[in-house]
């Protein structure tokens, strides 16, 4: 140990000591952050004073950093002494969605068990027939669009498809959004994250005293997702009765079947809340990061041949995968979407607080204080990863990562680790190489507007605040030019690992 971090150890320093922006008596830097670009504004202030540096909003102290071993250990060591920071279990609960992503405590594991037996990757196997038919409707949709020269707008494009995969599957039941363009229920949807994005950063709930236009907005959107999921858990019930089934058949039957079993932890509200959170993560994350890896794909038309190559190789004549073991072939096409996912992190921001007075990093934070980690200055470090601002999705390749210089697969966080590691990476694997293998397979594709006109918009994940592309259906095969077979990918939610 050297001299200094025996120092730090013995004396750490006290949020006082960190530096901080400038601000307002008393406001703080409340007027200083937009909400909806909180996240660039705190990687701003890293740049200028370097992290740990503590803000504070109207008197609530919050510390940033972007350490990837102090983060580590906090994952590594929640829930026991560590819990989700700031307002995201309070304005959540008043949301309607205090589920499995929200819960604390001894209201987490009950939730966290039923969700992992859904998720699970045997689970997701028996699913495919669902999910390729799914990604072929898409597949229609996309091929419409291309023959008559329609911009797509693909972020609402790929939410709807998520949307539909994630009901499927949780559910039980298809509400084919992609077809039914009168369907209101992903637009709600998608107006929810917003609002809580900008209540969590928000210091005084006034909105519980007198609501603005916006609260009443969402009042009514959430008044309509309610009323979808109250729908939907009464036509599972009716089925279940119906059918008489033993062993649940997804999971929403599975809460309900916990539910009503005698002295069950699980209530009605907790049903209710995890339906509305699975729709809502997996609606946001897996659509923004599929979003995003098109920019980049659009400027390099080199990656998109190469990424049409293993297409083919995999698929075949087929327009969408044919089965669960093509998914092994499709390597490039998930690492493609992880370094988007690395250059524009979905997950920008994650909180939390200690549940007693401790030292972490050299700094002693007392109970209850905020942490922010901002996730994208590790993942530009040079340190972590060679390059780090040049777009190579086959760094992820298992076997080439020497190949590419510092490669630190550990710096990447987006779906957390730990005992709290996001139980939806596997489909968010599946989905990734299942949208981007057709898409690459059946088009070329290109922005109909210059990539600088497309904002970051920090709505609690990271959404591009539009992403209109042009397709045009491929004719041929692009001759070969990578040899994309590998065995296995390096990518950190691969389906097989």
């Amino acid at each position: 140990m050297t001299l200094s971090a025996a120092t730090d150890t013995l004396r750490p320093r006290a949020l006082r000591d960190l530096p901080s922006p400038s601000g307002l008596p008393i406001l703080g830097h409340l007027t200083r952050l937009d909400p909806l670009r909180a996240h660039t504004q705190f990687e701003q202030w890293a740049r200028e004073l370097g992290t740990p540096y503590r803000i504070h909003m109207a008197g609530m102290p919050i510390v940033i950093w972007d350490d990837v071993e102090v983060f580590q250990q906090i994952l590594r060591e929640r829930p026991q002494r560590w819990r989700r920071g700031g307002r995201i279990r309070p304005v959540a609960r008043e949301m309607g969605f205090d589920g499995v992503f929200a819960a604390e405590g001894d209201d987490w594991a009950p939730q966290r068990r039923l969700v992992m037996q859904a998720l699970n990757p045997a689970y997701l196997r028996g699913f495919f027939p669902t999910l390729q038919a799914i990604t072929a409707r898409l597949h229609r949709r996309w091929l419409a669009a291309a023959d008559e020269g329609r911009v797509v707008e693909m972020t609402e494009d790929l939410m709807r498809y998520t949307v539909d995969v994630t009901s499927a599957l949780a559910f039980g039941e298809d509400p084919n959004t992609l077809d039914n363009e009168g369907d209101s229920i992903q637009r709600n949807l998608a107006a929810v994250f917003p609002m809580f994005m900008k209540r969590v950063m928000t210091p005084i709930s006034h909105w519980r005293w007198f609501k603005l236009p916006a609260d009443l907005r969402l009042d009514r959107d959430l008044a309509a997702v309610q009323a979808y999921i109250a729908a939907l858990i009464a036509r599972t019930r009716e089925r279940m009765r119906a059918d008489g089934a033993d062993a649940p058949r997804n999971l929403l039957e599975s809460f309900l079947q916990q539910r009503d079993a005698p002295g069950s932890a699980i209530t009605d509200d907790m049903v209710s809340a995890n339906v509305l959170t699975l729709l809502l993560a997996g609606e946001d994350t897996t659509a923004h990061s599929l979003a995003w890896t098109l920019p980049y794909l659009s400027a390099e038309p080199a990656w998109q041949d190469k990424l049409h190559n293993e297409a083919c190789a995999a698929l075949g004549d087929d327009a969408v995968c044919p089965g669960v073991q093509a998914l092994r072939g499709l390597d490039l096409c998930e690492a493609a979407v992880t370094e988007a996912q690395r250059l524009r992190p979905v997950v920008a921001i994650q909180s939390f607080e200690a549940l007693q007075d401790t030292v972490i990093g050299g700094v002693a934070m007392p109970r209850d204080v905020k942490i922010f980690f901002i996730n994208r200055p590790a993942l530009m470090d040079e340190r972590h990863f060679h390059e780090p601002r040049r777009y190579d999705p086959e760094r992820w390749l298992r076997g080439r990562e020497a190949q590419h210089g510092a490669h630190e697969p550990r710096a990447f966080l987006q779906f957390g680790a730990g005992p709290r590691v996001c139980p939806g990476r596997h489909l968010a694997g599946v989905e990734m190489r299942l949208v981007m293998s057709m898409l690459m397979r059946e088009f070329e594709v290109e922005l109909a507007i210059e990539g600088a006109r497309i904002e970051e918009i920090s709505a609690f994940t990271v959404a591009p605040s539009r992403m209109p592309l042009r397709l045009r259906r491929r004719t041929r095969r692009v001759r070969p030019t990578l040899a994309v077979a590998v065995p296995r990918a390096g990518c950190p939610h691969h389906p097989a690992s």
